[in-house]
């Protein structure tokens, strides 16, 4: 597989470039934990099970696995950027 060449970038733009991505970051880590909340905790009530167990209980662990995967495979395909820090590449 062949390597992307990082962007050149200003210092005042990749400070830009990280805080927005940590930003980004953080509100994933956020709207993850609404959907524990509620696929674990909302879901409690349901009497819906699924291979002999309970709906909340594979919301809250597989389900909150699988929207993790999916967000943090969005972040990275669509908002990330390659940038070159400065550090040595020791490749």
């Amino acid at each position: 597989m062949q390597k992307k060449n990082p962007v050149s970038v200003s210092d005042a733009q990749k400070f830009d470039i990280v805080r927005r991505e940590a930003i980004y970051t953080g509100l994933a880590l956020v709207g993850l934990i609404i959907f524990w909340l509620i696929a674990g905790f909302a879901t409690a009530s349901l009497d819906v099970k699924f291979f002999h167990l309970p709906l909340w209980a594979i919301l809250g662990t597989i389900g909150v696995w699988s929207v993790a995967i999916i967000i943090s495979a969005v972040l990275s395909k669509v908002l990330f950027r390659d940038i070159d820090l400065g550090g040595e590449d020791n490749d």
